[in-house]
């Protein structure tokens, strides 16, 4: 039952990765669209407490403390990774920005004592020659956009690694991930609120905001969903079965707005994609 639920976790948020590449794509505001999916998911994950009962869980400390760390990963490996999609091509930036999984993996390996199997190691070791690729090809840009961008996917990485890695952890304490995530989803929320103010109603302010909404909706249902697979299954296959959201918004970055890797670059995809999936299986 994990395994269903875990692919469906992955299906839904990679779909909300897909829309933040659409509103790229149609020159939606960046700002203007994290606060669309903050706010539907923020409205998201409140009813679901509100549904399960566990919304007055919200006077425990540990709730608060849990929702300001993931929150904070949340949101700013969001924003790194919209800013690493403005120096690199989402095919590639998706899929790396994943490479948090290794960390989660070795979280509930080395911490938790669950246990690492030969396709996951394998999987790790095909994860971080693809970083290796990248880092020693030559590239046709120039080497200030391609420090930008392997800046902003290292921060991604790391960000997003307290995000799902965070809720690990608090399933472990016992810790319902409705009320964490709401008020990690609340105070971003209110974050992303702020450059509102220098936002003007413009088509971009209006696509931003429609798109973000939609992600929104996506993003809560898959980081539900992961939150689920976690609590009935083993992190380090639950973590990279999620990963393989990043296949959506690779997939559709090629086949839709036809972007163009080279060789070294398709390289690093094709190693990406497939330690993801020798991990998953």
């Amino acid at each position: 039952m994990w395994l269903a639920i875990a692919v469906g976790s992955a299906l839904l948020f990679g779909l909300a990765g897909w829309w933040m590449k659409v509103s790229q794509m149609r020159r939606g505001n960046v700002s203007v669209m994290l606060f669309g999916l903050y706010a539907s998911g923020t409205a998201g994950f409140g009813m679901h407490a509100a549904v399960e009962g566990t919304i007055d869980q919200l006077s425990d400390y540990r709730i608060w403390l849990a929702g300001i760390i993931i929150g904070a990963g949340s949101a700013l490996g969001n924003a790194l990774f919209m800013k690493a999609l403005d120096y690199g091509p989402a095919a590639l930036t998706s899929p790396l920005t994943n490479m948090n999984i290794v960390l989660v993996i070795a979280l509930g390996t080395l911490y938790y004592g669950e246990k690492l199997h030969y396709a996951e190691a394998t999987g790790i070791a095909l994860l971080l020659a693809a970083v290796v690729l990248i880092s020693y090809k030559k590239q046709s840009v120039p080497s200030s956009v391609q420090s930008r961008w392997y800046l902003y996917v290292t921060a991604a990485i790391l960000f997003f690694t307290f995000r799902n890695a965070g809720l690990k952890v608090t399933e472990e304490l016992g810790l319902s991930s409705a009320p964490i995530l709401f008020i990690g989803y609340a105070l971003s929320l209110i974050w992303f609120a702020i450059p509102l103010r220098k936002a003007s109603s413009s088509a971009a302010f209006r696509t931003g905001l429609k798109l973000g909404l939609l992600a929104g909706v996506f993003s809560y249902g898959g980081l539900q969903l992961y939150a689920v697979a976690l609590a009935t299954g083993p992190s380090n296959l639950a973590a990279p079965i999620f990963a393989t959201n990043s296949l959506v918004v690779a997939a559709g970055s090629i086949l839709v707005y036809k972007e163009k890797l080279n060789r070294g670059q398709w390289a690093a995809f094709i190693l990406t994609i497939a330690g993801l999936i020798i991990i998953r299986i």
